[in-house]
């Protein structure tokens, strides 16, 4: 590969600059509105508005749709993603340390490959609330400075690490070091309170977490490959992002949605994530500023279309007896559609079929991928929007190495074609 391709380096930078899931929703609406999205809040009225995006804590919903929809025969589609990605969150009460080192209590948040955050350099990101002289408010953080570092033990005191593997215990050996001395009380608040030149006591709340500061980069000796951070999900976040600001308006009476939602890899279950009643709401409000009434809605979600947008497992050359035979997946052959008999993917023919058509018209290949039968496979937002809707939902991704690691591996190509492939779904009567 002679050169970056355009659409790898901007999701470069789309990942480089979300080191949380309230910075991937603010990065994400902020494309939105350049791209002539109006910003709107929960509270607002929605009446009449064409377009829109809303952000509330690390999730986004908005829409677009070209003028004139008529209430009796109009249709949704829609692309979810999601925000969060598996990491080490900082406690409450997080001052502890032991035996000269200050370190941070944190918590491991999602199914976490825990020996890939050993031995890195980490940042904090985040949001705070302050209690101030302007009342109560959020602010987001971001520290891109390597404060904190979770050693591993020498191998002279663990000789059979390379046989047996590494077995970390969540509350005894994930703790980062962040100094040296004594901890006391307070020291992380008073540290929070410098960075935002607030007093101690007017800081109330957090929601922080780690990240590696290796910035995202092309792999390889052809450049074929990039490795990044949250590959899992932001690269879906991305495409669904630039399609919705891209593609051509959508037909008469279709409304084109994008939807990423927070706490996917925790189960959904909040008021940000995909079992909330955020998605539904927010449709149910966007049919009611064209004039749709109830039923005329319900209508609408049986004439509807949603891709669940989510990594995929790409097969890996040392660990080729984990997939099965004949679904095994490649890195830069396009987005992969996800089966799975026991509805772990919401994916069926009629919307397999469905999403094919979208790449066959965005030239874009694409790829069948099923979970190895003896293996428990994961799942996605997508069985749960179409259980929550009543919707058809097609489960398809980029495929990936080292899902859920500090740091993934995901091919040059795929976000292209998961763009185009994502547009033309939008755009396609």
């Amino acid at each position: 590969m002679s050169s970056q391709p355009p659409v790898l380096g901007d999701l470069l930078d789309f990942i480089d600059s979300a080191p949380s899931p309230y910075h991937a929703a603010e990065a994400a609406a902020a494309r939105l509105r350049q791209a002539g999205l109006e910003e709107v809040g929960l509270s607002d009225s929605w009446t009449d508005r064409q377009n829109g995006v809303v952000v509330t804590g690390g999730s986004v919903v908005a829409w677009r749709m070209a003028p004139g929809v008529d209430p009796s025969q109009m249709a949704f589609r829609l692309i979810g993603a999601h925000t969060d990605s598996p990491n080490l969150r900082v406690k409450p009460r997080p001052d502890t340390g032991s035996v000269g080192y200050r370190q941070i209590g944190v918590e491991v948040y999602g199914g976490a490959l825990l020996n890939s955050w050993l031995d890195r350099d980490l940042g904090l990101s985040g949001r705070i609330a302050v209690n101030g002289r302007n009342g109560l408010r959020t602010e987001l953080l971001r520290v891109d400075q390597p404060l904190l570092r979770v050693a591993q033990l020498a191998i002279h005191l663990d000789r059979d690490v390379n046989d047996k593997g590494v077995v970390l215990d969540r509350q005894r050996h994930l703790a980062p070091l962040w100094g040296l001395g004594s901890s006391a009380e307070g020291d992380f608040r008073t540290w929070l309170a410098d960075r935002l030149d607030v007093e101690p006591g007017a800081i109330d709340a957090w929601d922080l977490m780690l990240h590696d500061l290796t910035p995202c980069s092309p792999l390889g000796v052809d450049g074929e490959m990039y490795a990044a951070p949250r590959i899992d999900n932001l690269a879906s976040c991305h495409a669904a992002t630039e399609a919705l600001a891209t593609s051509p308006e959508p037909s008469a009476n279709t409304i084109a949605v994008v939807v990423l939602f927070d706490h996917e890899e925790i189960g959904s279950e909040s008021a940000t994530g995909a079992a909330s009643a955020l998605l539904l709401h927010a449709l149910e409000r966007v049919a009611g500023a064209v004039g749709a009434d109830r039923d005329q809605f319900l209508r609408a979600l049986t004439r509807s279309w949603c891709v669940s947008s989510d990594g995929a497992h790409a097969v890996h050359p040392n660990y080729t007896d984990r997939y099965e035979p004949e679904h095994r997946v490649v890195l830069n052959g396009g987005p992969v559609i996800k089966v799975n008999a026991n509805v772990r993917y919401a994916s069926d023919a009629e919307t397999t079929q469905r999403f094919q058509s979208a790449c066959r018209s965005a030239g874009v290949p694409f790829q069948l991928y099923s979970h190895r039968t003896n293996l428990a496979c994961g799942s996605t937002i997508g069985p749960i929007t179409a259980a929550r809707l009543g919707i058809r939902v097609v489960d398809v991704g980029s495929a990936q190495l080292s899902m859920h690691s500090a740091r993934e591996l995901g091919g040059s190509e795929d976000p292209s074609f998961l763009t185009r492939a994502l547009g033309s779904f939008l755009s396609e009567d």
